[in-house]
């Protein structure tokens, strides 16, 4: 009861410290993004409006998604906009409670409500997760299909795997990278479950609105300034460190492509590593990781694809690591450069998320440790003990010559033979230590009794077989942010 008592007492203290946190700190996005969805969903279905041409009024933030994506919201045409907000709520959470059932949630179920109840405190304080809550985004809604692949894949049920990769990428196009990941495991079937789920989907949407969907495999997809400016703070991707370093011009498209490809190359050398081993979760956590990398724009809150890296830590008992990391990931520490992110504090500062990203990529650990693959096979080594010679055969003594006696010798001989022959691992035990000289019979003596005795004298008697884890800001910065809210 004391342990219950201290446990309350601590997730109380920490809901009070969430509440009072994201209450005062962070600036709430007043659910911006769910208000471009329903604006747009609203305005193609009762306005005769097209689905790229709605704008949020006094901004120019407009849908920026595949037309399956617009087609998946169209319920959202049926309720006002507070029923959609709450809808968006429960399917955050219910996505959310997936996501870390599949993570980590046979660790959680060992401590009971107190494990849940302390991961509900540290999520809601995670700003890519309070910032997807508060803008009404889908990030948690792809993370949780993608998951749901990993567990398919890593459970053995990976019938139907790829089914929720491929609906995440008509969604949105990040998560294609994800079948790249199933053909280098392997996993043909499932990526081309994957590659048909994600085609139907895309058809479906082009026979329910061909004109939007035209226009925007032809015109918007490439169209880079209807998502926002790259060089915006929050754009925590490869790009977005360049678009900083040259704005106000624009970043050469060759040194991006150029970095991001040796992102790839990076991330294909890792995955390979981690597939090799049939470690899954790690290969997802950093397929996740470079989708962030090297997509165009990577906002804050696209970085939900950043947990199942920080449950790779847990799992391989980094603790420091991964609390160090997630105190980063909760500081908002990119918006103190949200007005200017010049010189070299700007450099390093305004991009920490992008750094922490990328650091991940490079030394989160993927497959079997080192250390253990060194210790299984010295272990192994151990056990592969040479056989030892046979006990040579003791020579008959002169007055055992008689033949007359031959068949009480050959008797003897067997069971001396079998005290001798002894279970692998076992030392054997000298010939003639428990018996006189000679019982074994005459070396070379015809007889089923001397072949025994031969036979059994030579199995080894060493094993031969080795042994079998937005901005924190002033009033100041708020208003400006209510004047020109970011993109979505």
């Amino acid at each position: 009861m004391g342990t219950d008592r201290r446990r309350f007492g601590l997730v109380l203290g920490l809901a009070v410290v969430v509440g009072v946190f994201t209450a005062t700190v962070p600036l709430l996005r007043d659910w911006f993004d769910l208000r471009v969805y329903y604006g747009t969903v609203d305005t193609w279905v009762h306005h005769g409006g097209r689905i790229y041409d709605y704008r949020v009024p006094g901004t120019t933030y407009g849908f920026t998604y595949p037309p399956f994506a617009a087609l998946g919201m169209l319920p959202m045409a049926l309720v006002g906009l507070p029923t959609a907000i709450a809808v968006a709520l429960l399917l955050n959470l219910a996505a959310l409670a997936s996501a870390v059932a599949i993570l980590v949630g046979p660790a959680l179920r060992r401590y009971g409500w107190f494990g849940f109840a302390l991961t509900a405190c540290l999520l809601a304080l995670f700003e890519p997760v309070r910032d997807t809550f508060s803008f009404g985004q889908v990030n948690l809604v792809l993370l949780a299909l993608v998951l749901s692949d990993a567990w398919l894949l890593s459970s053995g049920r990976g019938r139907w795997a790829g089914a929720g990769i491929g609906l995440a990428a008509a969604i949105k196009l990040t998560p294609a990278l994800f079948i790249v990941l199933l053909l280098l495991g392997r996993r043909r079937r499932a990526a081309g479950v994957a590659t048909a789920v994600a085609a139907l989907a895309t058809a479906l949407a082009a026979w329910a609105a061909p004109g939007a969907s035209r226009f925007y495999w032809t015109d918007a997809l490439w169209d880079t300034a209807r998502v926002g400016r790259p060089a915006y703070v929050s754009n925590q991707s490869l790009q977005g460190v360049l678009a900083r370093l040259t704005a106000p011009e624009d970043p050469s498209r060759a040194l991006w492509a150029t970095a991001s490809l040796l992102v790839l190359c990076l991330w294909a050398r890792r995955v390979s590593r981690a597939l090799a081993d049939d470690d899954w979760t790690a290969a997802f956590a950093l397929t996740g990781l470079a989708a962030c990398l090297v997509s165009p724009i990577t906002w804050v809150h696209h970085l939900v694809w950043l947990l199942p890296s920080f449950a790779v830590l847990l799992h391989r008992h980094r603790l420091r690591v991964a609390a160090a990391l997630y105190a980063v990931l909760c500081s908002s520490v990119v918006w103190l450069w949200f007005d200017d992110a010049s010189g070299l504090d700007g450099f390093l500062g305004s991009n920490t998320y992008t750094w922490v990203t990328l650091g991940l990529l490079v030394w989160l650990p993927a497959g079997q440790p080192r250390g253990g693959r060194a210790a299984l096979i010295r272990r192994a080594r151990a056990t592969l003990a040479a056989p030892r010679p046979a006990a040579p055969a003791i020579p008959a003594a002169a007055d055992q010559s008689n033949p007359s006696s031959s068949g009480s010798a050959a008797a003897t001989g067997r069971a001396v033979a079998s005290r001798h022959a002894v279970a692998p691992g076992r030392a054997a035990e000298p010939a003639g230590v428990d018996g006189p000289a000679g019982v074994d019979g005459p070396a070379g003596a015809a007889g089923p009794a001397a072949g025994t005795a031969r036979v059994s004298s030579s199995v080894p008697t060493g094993s031969t077989r080795p042994a079998a884890s937005k901005p924190q800001s002033s009033s100041e910065r708020a208003s400006s942010y209510t004047v020109n809210p970011p993109p979505a």
